[in-house]
């Protein structure tokens, strides 16, 4: 898996989703946010960190009954233990949250093995109490109580489908109070940093706007006295 440097990863723990998707569009990637799925709690920290992958297919249910979870190579049980330290599990649950992808219990492990969050376009169960967790978690929406009657896990660790978007391991997953977005991996650095400055012009731009002036010439910035402003907001601001 790439390794995400500490440099990019602590940049993009202060960019904003939305930020990332207008640096992406510019590259011509216009559908890498996972459309439909949401914050369980307004306070859990900004996710960063790349991406497990693990998926899911219709159950058959010859093939998926309960006695499944003994054997210690599991899918689902599998990509929690081997989800590494500082990245993301994403979970392809077909866009379905009528069964769970998984519950407190899992995403309890997760957080206590050092993963940076947790992603399905599915739903989990337990719902509030993953919230209480204080770790990043996104679903479309609470689920019924088992994964065991729709959802069979399948693969860990391929290319997947989360909510409309391509996620191949490795990619940066961004994941916000607006949603999760998916930067490929290969464009991580050059992303972070171009929305790093893009961060620091908006906030500008912001306070601006806050004390009374216009956005003609200001956003953008096609008044040259803005970057002239801009520029001396940043020395004032250590920015």
């Amino acid at each position: 898996m790439p390794q995400l440097s500490d440099a990019t990863r602590n940049k993009l723990k202060t960019i904003s989703t939305a930020t990332v998707a207008t640096a992406l569009y510019k590259r011509v990637l216009r559908i890498q946010c996972i459309q439909d799925v949401h914050p369980l709690s307004r306070d859990q920290p900004t996710m960063v960190g790349e991406a497990f992958t693990l998926r899911y297919m219709p159950a058959r249910e010859d093939l998926n009954k309960l006695e499944v979870f003994r054997d210690h190579s599991h899918p689902q049980r599998k990509a929690i233990e081997d989800c590494p330290p500082g990245a993301v599990l994403v979970m392809d649950s077909r866009k379905d949250a009528r069964a769970a992808s998984a519950g407190a219990i899992l995403v309890t492990r997760l957080m206590k093995r050092g993963v940076a969050g947790v992603v399905t376009d599915g739903g989990f169960r337990d719902s509030a109490e993953i919230a209480g967790l204080g770790f990043p978690a996104y679903h479309h929406r609470p689920s019924a109580p088992t994964n065991l009657t729709l959802h069979q896990a399948i693969e860990i660790n391929v290319p997947i489908g989360c909510g409309d978007a391509p996620v191949f391991p490795g990619d940066v997953i961004l994941g916000d109070a607006d949603g999760v977005i998916v930067i490929p991996a290969h464009l991580a650095d050059e992303i972070a940093e171009e929305a790093f400055e893009m961060t620091a012009f908006e906030d500008f731009v912001a306070e601006e706007v806050r004390n009374g002036r216009g956005i003609f010439g200001l956003y953008p910035a096609t008044d040259p006295q803005t970057l002239t402003d801009f520029a001396a907001w940043r020395k004032r601001n250590g920015r």
